[in-house]
């Protein structure tokens, strides 16, 4: 490997770092039943508030449980496509080894 591949690499892996970080770092909203259920997990799963309409928990705790997993799954996807938006480019970028 020369030097320039050498310093091509040490860049790809510096963005991939800074990409992952910031990923990492933003808080993905994910909603089910029109609102009733939100939750906010950062890029890293790491869950930071759950929101739940407190008139929907009285009338159908099993449907607001639902919900919940609903939400939590729709921030999930969130986080993967912006991951695949952020990181997945770094899968094709050749070396030119």
């Amino acid at each position: 490997m020369n030097q320039q591949q050498m310093m091509r690499l040490r860049k790809m892996q510096k963005q991939m770092m800074e990409a992952q970080e910031k990923l990492e770092s933003t808080v993905f909203t994910g909603t089910a039943g029109g609102g009733v259920v939100s939750v906010n997990v950062k890029g890293s799963h790491e869950v930071v508030s759950i929101e739940i309409d407190p008139e929907a928990a009285k009338d159908d705790l099993e449907m607001v449980e639902d919900m919940l997993v609903l939400a939590l799954n729709d921030a999930n996807k969130k986080i993967e496509a912006e991951s695949q938006k952020l990181l997945g480019g770094f899968g094709g970028m050749g070396l030119g080894f």
